[in-house]
């Protein structure tokens, strides 16, 4: 991904207006006892068109803002998503995306990873919440609703950012096979 201004204005811009959908709208569906989570699905999207070091800024930057909208501990969010951008921009650096399957169920994993990622910071910085299994059952319904969230969300976000992408022109091929060796008569 080439970075201008213009660019990084874009990125911004969607990561604010995730932010605040995520704040407005999306906090307040149900399906089935889960929010979705459109946070670390953008996230996801973002690393898997700009790679890691774009990945863990842009999940740096969403989860300061949601930490600063909620009056949450600062940071916790932000390290989760940190990891989800930087894991999601190394599986682009490191494989090819060949099946349109893949940022779903990459984004569906990883905000499984995610949300267990939260639970266990929160855990260990003595949130005084009761536990119980309908953690597990609220982290597995945002995985799934991540995996169908990032199927519009991931060619929404890179049409958005069509002009930055690298790899988005496609590569023609010869119409003729080109033979070594043969000489025309």
């Amino acid at each position: 991904m080439i970075l201008t201004w213009q660019i990084v204005a874009r990125i911004a811009l969607l990561l604010v207006a995730a932010v605040i959908l995520q704040l407005v709208l999306f906090s307040e569906i149900s399906f089935l006892g889960g929010t979705p989570a459109l946070l670390p699905v953008m996230v996801v999207c973002l690393g898997l068109l700009g790679g890691a070091v774009v990945g863990a800024v842009c999940g740096f930057a969403a989860g300061l803002l949601l930490d600063s909208a909620l009056l949450q501990t600062l940071g916790v969010t932000s390290l989760v998503l940190v990891a989800v951008g930087y894991l999601a921009g190394r599986y682009r650096e490191s494989f090819e995306i060949s099946n349109p399957f893949v940022p779903p169920g990459l984004a569906a994993g990883l905000t499984l990873f995610g949300g267990f990622s939260f639970a266990a910071i929160q855990l260990m910085l003595g949130v005084d919440a009761p536990v119980s299994v309908l953690v597990v059952r609220e982290v597995i319904l945002q995985s799934i609703l991540g995996f169908i969230l990032a199927i519009p969300l991931y060619p929404a976000v890179r049409w958005v950012l069509r002009p930055a992408l690298v790899e988005g022109t496609p590569r023609r091929r010869r119409r003729f096979p080109v033979t070594l060796g043969a000489s025309s008569r």
